[in-house]
């Protein structure tokens, strides 16, 4: 989408008036890929597993009742897109995730979901 240089009120153009704060194309890119990433089912559990504190990946496992291959595979993906951090504990990963923001917008979605389930 094009951004005008006009403030919102223009009526100097055709094309629409965007906010300041509307992301530039390369931030459009990278939240799409993060609600791509966030999107498959089986990430969206362990992120909320992982909101309730760090787990390695037998934890995980065992509280989703997936296989150890599944989990592994969805949380290099979830590694891969910033959403989830390593630290070691003995010879073991413990994952986490990895800031604020994420809890953020599980909270932000499920209020979401909540609040038009109520209408």
């Amino acid at each position: 989408m094009k951004k005008n240089s006009c403030d919102r009120e223009c009526t100097k153009c055709s094309e629409p008036c965007l906010s300041p704060s509307y992301p530039k194309e390369n931030q459009i890119e990278e939240i799409s890929k993060l609600f791509k990433v966030l999107g498959e089912k089986n990430r969206l559990h362990i992120v909320y597993a992982l909101s309730s504190g760090s787990l390695c990946v037998h934890e995980i496992e065992e509280l989703l009742q997936v296989s150890q291959s599944l989990v592994s595979h969805q949380l290099k993906i979830l590694r891969d897109a910033k959403i989830v951090k390593t630290s070691r504990r003995g010879n073991e990963i413990i994952y986490s995730l990895d800031d604020k923001h994420i809890e953020l917008l599980l909270e932000i979605a499920k209020s979401h979901i909540l609040e038009e389930k109520s209408k």
